[in-house]
């Protein structure tokens, strides 16, 4: 095994199963991953839209401010170590951190995240609209980041609160990089972008030192890490597209850990051998009915549908080790979440609403659905649990790409869709769910609200305006609260479950930590 081992550390050749050897060992300070990464087209963090990209990000670059591995829900200090905020000028100061250095060993400078965040804007790749929503742009951007000494000035054009504004910069594309290393491989006026896809240049705690796509990954600790090198001095990410080969790996030992296990895979470990952590996810799941069809308009409809989701039927059937039940827009695990699930399966109150409210049924509504696994099975229980009171759903399977252009043009009756943030503030659901203020034709908007034609009341609407520029933080995070308990208790948008990941590991690998989103993977704690 030490040739193996030698020569999968060195060279990660992906070896054919008839040559793994049972019982196998990997080093005591190297984290060996089997995981499906093909998903990765760009790992500059300026380009970089996948989740797979976002998980290497988080452990290449540091922001000025993030949700770090010691605990994902705060957002905190990090190479900015204090900031003030002054809400009426639309600025935010920062105080660099000292003493912080690059992989490569350069400091980490204010001028640093002046060339950061305009290198994002002018390349104007995939992830820089989170930037530029900010209000800038490739003539601006030079006025509205500046650097003096050790401190960076940040400003924003629009109808934000700082702490908008810190959400935006901790979101991917706000990585700080090196502009002395950027700049040293820069081709053709590309800033670095060819160079920073097979290569890193942060000041995170690993540094990428191989990538070969569809094949591996390869992370080395970074021993200038300002809070200190990791224990694992190696990450190696294996690419093995095939849940079945990830288990094989993982039980002979190949393996620390198989990131992309069935949930009956997941059930049938041994125990004593594997353990299996869960993870929330930021993507919620619901149903939704189009307000441009009559018979869906009436409020009880939505009420009773409320009570014939058979939500732990679900959660602990199929859906087991995949979703939770979460019955609010903002997923659990972020400040702002609401976490209360009032609605339970109950078809004797479902059929009451109905009757009160003088609803004729039957009533045959059309279900569209991602003809896949578990989208299919949900689409199949909510048909079951609705008939009982009256509501037929005729299932309409489709695409991924069918169901979504079906969806943006209005044309559905009933939806089966779910809905990640774009970044980690609660402001990015609650204008999907909470939110809009033309409800015309024309008037196309991202959103679940337009999507589905429901004319959001004004007093809403103002709220979700009022939440984005609120300066304190504790009254802005009462205010998504009390958004998501009127699109709870009263939306043609119903909200289901939150979905959840799992992830199977030997039992001596500790410290591995993996947030709602891909953008809050950090291997820097793990131990073996």
């Amino acid at each position: 095994m030490k040739l193996f081992r030698a020569a999968l550390l060195a060279t990660a050749l992906v070896l054919p199963l008839g040559s793994m050897v049972a019982n196998a060992a990997t080093p005591a300070n190297a984290l060996v991953v089997a995981q499906n990464i093909d998903d990765i087209v760009a790992i500059d963090p300026a380009q970089a839209y996948e989740f797979t990209a976002g998980e290497l990000n988080a452990n290449l670059y540091d922001h000025l401010v993030q949700y770090d591995a010691e605990d994902t829900t705060v957002l905190a200090a990090a190479l900015a170590s204090e900031w003030v905020a002054d809400e009426a000028a639309k600025t935010l100061t920062f105080t660099m951190r000292d003493g912080v250095k690059f992989s490569s060993g350069n400091p980490v400078r204010a001028e640093d995240v002046v060339f950061s965040f305009s290198r994002v804007v002018k390349l104007n790749l995939t992830p820089a609209f989170i930037l530029t929503q900010l209000g800038w742009n490739p003539e601006n951007v030079a006025d509205m980041v500046t650097a003096n000494g050790n401190t960076v000035t940040v400003k924003w054009d629009g109808d934000f609160s700082s702490a908008f504004v810190l959400n935006v910069l901790a979101a991917r594309p706000g990585a700080i990089v090196d502009e002395v290393t950027v700049l040293a491989n820069e081709v053709d006026g590309d800033l670095g972008n060819a160079w920073l896809n097979k290569n890193s240049a942060g000041s995170g705690a690993f540094v990428l030192k191989d990538f070969r796509p569809a094949e591996l990954v390869r992370l080395e600790a970074n021993e200038n890490y300002y809070k200190g090198a990791p224990a694992m001095k190696t990450v190696l990410i294996r690419h093995v597209a095939e849940a079945a080969t990830q288990q094989l790996l993982l039980a002979s030992g190949d393996v620390d850990m198989a990131k992309n296990l069935t949930p009956d895979q997941v059930s049938g470990l041994d125990a004593s051998k594997v353990k299996v952590e869960l993870y929330p996810q930021s993507a919620v799941h619901f149903l939704s009915f189009n307000q441009k069809d009559d018979q869906l308009t009436n409020p009880a409809i939505w009420e009773a549908a409320r009570y014939l989701v058979d939500y732990d039927g679900m959660t602990q059937s199929f859906l087991k080790g995949q979703m939770e039940k979460h019955q609010a827009f903002w997923p659990k695990g972020f400040p702002g979440s609401y976490d209360e699930t009032p609605f339970t399966h109950d078809v004797a109150k479902a059929k009451q609403i109905l009757a009160d409210a003088g609803v004729a049924t039957p009533v045959t509504v059309t279900l569209d659905v991602i003809n896949s696994t578990p989208f299919n099975d949900m689409a199949q229980s909510l048909q079951a649990s609705f008939a009982e009171a009256g509501i037929n759903f005729e299932i309409l399977p489709g695409t991924g790409a069918q169901v979504i252009t079906k969806y943006r043009e209005r044309t559905h009756q009933a939806m089966l869709l779910y809905w990640g943030p774009d970044f980690m503030d609660p402001h990015s659901n609650a204008k999907a769910f909470a939110y809009n203020s033309n409800n015309a034709d024309d008037a196309y908007a991202a959103t679940t609200t337009w999507r589905n034609a429901w004319a959001v009341p004004a007093e809403m609407n103002a709220e979700v305006t009022a939440a984005l520029a609120e300066p304190d933080q504790a009254k802005r995070e009462a205010m998504y609260v009390d958004l998501q308990k009127q699109v709870q208790a009263s939306s043609p948008i119903v909200i289901m479950f939150q979905a959840t990941y799992q992830v199977a590991m030997a039992p001596n690998v500790n410290g591995y930590v993996n947030g709602t989103s891909s953008d809050f993977v950090y291997y820097r704690l793990v131990t073996k």
